[in-house]
């Protein structure tokens, strides 16, 4: 594990990587250093050919408590423009092939809440909290909120949340879609890890192949997506991994995948 001291943790368990923000006095803030030294955390990790699904949490006040307004009150439109603001960090999470998953305790607010819709999956703990408050500083979500979160929880809740500064309960987000499901309190993170410990011991070309597929139909036509999907499913008859886990299954044992 990096030093007590760094703003982001790693430590690894088997198959699983675990990284946590680490800005308690600020709630988690997310500023462009944290930014930064998360992007190079999944980027590296999602080359490590030893790890096959990472975990991303906060405190257990906080996720993400947003962005660092204080670093950002004096900033004009060339200082945003021509620093690339958001995309030149952000968007690195898009490039990230393995399975992502989003541990939620505390609060998720603005770039929090954004934050963890990056994800592939987030897990909310029962304190945990949603919100794209950004309305009330005359400001409006942009790491991805107003197009993320309509395609999660559909248009007339999102509106909802982004217009009124509405904040979610983790009640509230399971029902809505906007997590995948909700955990308690207590040994959150090792329930959590539990989840991802199991899925990390599936084949990490599978787990890669699903992802890259739903992940398109976000972006495409149904026909589009239905096509793409068909490929990656005739791509897994090249798989050693899909052969051994079908002869498994006819002979009654469980599978031992090598990730090929």
């Amino acid at each position: 594990m990096a030093s007590e001291n760094s703003i982001l943790l790693c430590e690894k368990m088997g198959r699983v990587a675990l990284l946590k923000l680490n800005r308690p006095e600020q709630l988690n803030a997310l500023n462009d250093a944290l930014m930064d030294a998360l992007g190079e955390a999944l980027l590296a990790l999602d080359r490590d050919q030893d790890i096959s699904v990472i975990v991303l949490t906060g405190s257990d006040k906080a996720f993400a408590a947003g962005a660092d307004i204080q670093a950002m009150t004096d900033w004009t439109y060339n200082d945003v423009f021509q620093s690339s603001f958001i995309t030149r960090n952000w968007e690195t999470i898009r490039k990230v092939r393995k399975p992502v998953i989003a541990a939620v305790s505390g609060f998720a607010m603005g770039g929090g809440c954004e934050l963890a819709l990056s994800f592939d999956v987030i897990i909310a703990s029962t304190s945990a909290k949603f919100a794209l408050p950004e309305i009330k500083l005359a400001m409006m979500p942009g790491a991805g909120g107003t197009q993320r979160l309509p395609r999660a929880i559909g248009k007339a809740k999102a509106m909802d949340m982004c217009l009124t500064a509405r904040t979610l309960s983790s009640e509230e987000a399971d029902r809505y879609g906007l997590v995948s499901r909700v955990l308690s309190d207590e040994a959150f993170i090792d329930e959590v890890l539990k989840i991802a410990t199991s899925m990390a011991s599936f084949s990490l070309p599978a787990l890669i192949s699903i992802k890259e597929s739903i992940n398109r139909t976000w972006e495409s036509p149904l026909s589009e997506g239905i096509t793409f999907e068909r490929n990656s499913l005739y791509a897994r008859f090249a798989s050693v991994d899909a052969h051994e886990g079908m002869h498994a299954f006819v002979e009654k044992r469980k599978p031992i995948f090598k990730n090929c």
